[in-house]
C-alpha cells in the first residue's frame, strides 16, 4: 500500500512540475504587445469584457474601450470569438491586465498602411482638424497627418488658406501613404502624389455610375471660350457653349460664374476616353416650341443685344428667343455700321418683323411702318439658336443683303465633347481661373 500510495504521489509532483514548467513557458504580456486573445465573458451590467491572452492572468476590456468601435462591429462581439488586443497596462493599479480591443484593431489599419507604401493605391480619408502644419485626418481607425507642402485643396499661406482650412473640417480627400511609423504613431499622407490617380479613379468610378438622359448637380469648376466644366463629384464633364442656353452665348461668364451649382443633362459618355458631354438647355424649356402661342408679327417685344456685327445686332428675348436686327432695320435705316449705334448688353424695344417657328427663325425691326429699303428683304429672320460659325462668314459687302437670311447651325447640335483634362492646356485661360479636375492638370 506504502508503495502504491508512493507511486501516486510521485506521479502527481510529475504533473504538477509539468503545468508549473508550462506555465513559466508563457510570456508575460508587455505594453505595447498586440495578441489574439478570446472573449470569455461580456459583463451586461459594467460592460466590461474578460478575454484569455493564453497567460497566466485573463485580461479586461473596460467599456471605455468598447465605446471607440464601430457599433456594427461591436453588436457582433460574443463569447468564443477571437479578436486582437492591444496590452495597454500589464499590471493596474488593482492587479489587472488591462487591454484594449480597439487598440488592437488598429493593427490591421496599420498593416493595410505599411503595404500601401511605395504603391499607387489612392485611400480615402477625413479632415478632422488643423494645425500651423497641415491637417489632420482620419483613416479607417488611424489618425494621419498632410502636410501644407502635401496638401492642394487649399493655397499654402496667408489668411485665405487659415480661413479655407476652418471650413475643411469633414471633407473627404483622397491621398497616398507616404510615411508609416507604428512605434511613433505616425502616418503621413499625400494630397500632392495622389492627384493624378485620385482622378482617374473617381472619373472612372463616376462614369460607370451615368448614364446618358440623366440630370445630375455639379460645381463650375472653369470657364473657357469653348465652353464650361462642371465637377459632378471628383470628376469633371464639359458644357460645350453651344449647349449653355438656347440664345447665343458669346462666352459662358455671360450665364455662369465659378462656383455655381447647377443642375446638367448627360448628353453623351465615352468610357474609353473617359469624356463626359453635357447640356445646359435641355433643362430650359425651348421658346421656339410655342412661340406661335405668344407671339406675332407687329408684337412689340424688348430684347438684349447678344452680339454686334457688320451687318446688324442679334437681339435675344427674355425667354431665350434670339434673332437678327438687320442693319437696314435699325434706326431710321440709314446707318453704315452698328457699332456706334448699339453694343453687346444693350436693351432695345422692338417689333417682330417675321416670325417662322418651323424654321426656328425670328427678325426684329425698329422701323415698323416704313416701307423696307430695296435689296433688304429677307433678311430679318435668322435662327434664334446659337451658331458655331464665326459671324464674320457672313461678309455683307461680299453677299447682297438678301442673301444674308441664311440657314445656320441648329442648336441641339451635340456639343463638342472635350474633356477636360485635354482642353485646359490647348486654350488659353479665362480670367476666372478653374479649379478641380481641370485646374489639376494645369
Amino acid at each position: 500500500m506504502n508503495v502504491e500510495k508512493k507511486e501516486r504521489d510521485k506521479q502527481l509532483e510529475a504533473e504538477f512540475l509539468e503545468l508549473l514548467e508550462a506555465s513559466m513557458s508563457v510570456a508575460l504580456p508587455e505594453r505595447g504587445e498586440i495578441r489574439n486573445a478570446t472573449i470569455l465573458q461580456i459583463d451586461p451590467k459594467s460592460g466590461d469584457t474578460i478575454v484569455d491572452l493564453g497567460s497566466k492572468q485573463d485580461g479586461i476590456v473596460h467599456a471605455q474601450d468598447l465605446v471607440r468601435l464601430d457599433p456594427e462591429y461591436k453588436q457582433k462581439l460574443t463569447v468564443g470569438q477571437t479578436v486582437p488586443v492591444y496590452v495597454v497596462n500589464p499590471r493596474d493599479n488593482d492587479g489587472n491586465l488591462v487591454v484594449s480591443i480597439s487598440q488592437g484593431l488598429q493593427q490591421y489599419d496599420w498593416d493595410a498602411a505599411k503595404a500601401m507604401l511605395g504603391t499607387d493605391d489612392v485611400v480615402e480619408v477625413t479632415i478632422t482638424g488643423h494645425n500651423r502644419g497641415g491637417v489632420l485626418v482620419r483613416w479607417r481607425r488611424l489618425e494621419g497627418f498632410i502636410p501644407s507642402s502635401h496638401l492642394i485643396t487649399v493655397g499654402t499661406g496667408g489668411s485665405d488658406r487659415r480661413d479655407s482650412l476652418n471650413t475643411l473640417n469633414n471633407v473627404v480627400l483622397g491621398v497616398k501613404v507616404i510615411e508609416v511609423d507604428q512605434s511613433r504613431r505616425r502616418l503621413i499622407f499625400s494630397e500632392r502624389e495622389a492627384q493624378k490617380e485620385w482622378r482617374q479613379q473617381q472619373k472612372a468610378k463616376l462614369l460607370s455610375e451615368l448614364m446618358e438622359g440623366l440630370v445630375v448637380t455639379g460645381k463650375v469648376t472653369g470657364l473657357r471660350d469653348f465652353g464650361a466644366f462642371i465637377n459632378l463629384g471628383g470628376a469633371d464633364g464639359l458644357i460645350h457653349v453651344s449647349e449653355l442656353a438656347w440664345h447665343r452665348v458669346d462666352h459662358p461668364r455671360d450665364v455662369l460664374k465659378i462656383g455655381d451649382e447647377i443642375e446638367v443633362y448627360v448628353l453623351s459618355l465615352d468610357r474609353d476616353t473617359n469624356r463626359i458631354a453635357l447640356s445646359r438647355k435641355r433643362l430650359l424649356p425651348d421658346p421656339w416650341s410655342d412661340a406661335m402661342n405668344r407671339y406675332h408679327e407687329g408684337q412689340q417685344v424688348e430684347g438684349t443685344v447678344t452680339n454686334v456685327v457688320d451687318f446688324g445686332a442679334f437681339i435675344a428675348l427674355d425667354d431665350g428667343l434670339e434673332g437678327l436686327l438687320h442693319l437696314s432695320e435699325m434706326g431710321d435705316g440709314t446707318l453704315k455700321e452698328p457699332y456706334s449705334y448699339v453694343k453687346k448688353g444693350d436693351r432695345l424695344p422692338l417689333r417682330i418683323s417675321r416670325l417662322e417657328p418651323d424654321k426656328r427663325r425670328v427678325g426684329f425691326t425698329q422701323r415698323w411702318g416704313v416701307p423696307p429699303v430695296e435689296g433688304a428683304e429677307g433678311v430679318e429672320g435668322v435662327e434664334g439658336a446659337p451658331v458655331d460659325a464665326s459671324e464674320a462668314d457672313l461678309d455683307q459687302e461680299s453677299a447682297p443683303a438678301a442673301e444674308l437670311d441664311v440657314e445656320m447651325p441648329v442648336a441641339d447640335a451635340a456639343p463638342i465633347e472635350t474633356p477636360a483634362d485635354e482642353v485646359a492646356t490647348e486654350a488659353a485661360p479665362d480670367s476666372s481661373e478653374p479649379t478641380g479636375d481641370n485646374a489639376a492638370d494645369k
